[in-house]
């Protein structure tokens, strides 16, 4: 058995509309869940199905916890796809008014610097309450989370973005080498 605990807004997003996100994570999965939703509690039953997928089915609990919705976060289940959280606190303390900077440096004006984030490194960004949740491939996911540690250090925008750029570049040349090799 695992445990997760997610706050109780976002147990909706995790059930869904009649319960079809909690059915089809357990169709796809095979593993079981119990969700209590005064509580927030998710109790996923790993005996039920395959370990790893139930590792995936943690992920994607995690995912939806962390403000994805099920639509972004489904992307989970699929193979070589990980998710990695980056915990605000650990570069602002605990004063709020420095959290919410950071958080603002993050997103950026009207989501510009998520969104750039998100295109040049292909990895999938999540800005909830003390916390920044990363779906991706392992290398898009070390994109981005350098990306974000860099902000979260006080580097200035343009420099995340020259950064971000030249990853990109490079695994366009890995993927071609790649390609070409074969």
């Amino acid at each position: 058995m695992m445990y997760v605990k997610i706050p109780k807004s976002r147990i909706g997003a995790l059930i869904g509309k009649n319960g079809e996100v909690k059915k089809r994570v357990e169709s796809i999965s095979g593993v079981k869940m119990e969700i209590d939703s005064r509580e927030g509690d998710v109790v996923i039953d790993e005996s039920s199905g395959d370990p790893l997928m139930a590792l995936k089915v943690r992920d994607f609990v995690m995912a939806v916890g962390r403000g994805f919705s099920p639509e972004r976060a489904w992307r989970i289940f699929n193979e070589d796809v990980y998710f990695e959280v980056i915990d605000i606190k650990e570069f602002a303390g605990k004063r709020e008014s420095r959290i919410r900077v950071l958080r603002g440096r993050i997103i950026g004006k009207n989501g510009k610097t998520r969104r750039i984030i998100e295109e040049l490194s292909g990895a999938s960004l999540s800005i909830y309450g003390y916390s920044v949740a990363i779906i991706g491939s392992y290398t898009q996911i070390e994109t981005a989370k350098h990306a974000v540690e860099m902000l979260l250090r006080g580097s200035k925008h343009a420099t995340i973005y020259h950064y971000l750029e030249k990853k990109r570049r490079e695994n366009k040349y890995r993927a071609l080498d790649y390609y070409y090799i074969q």
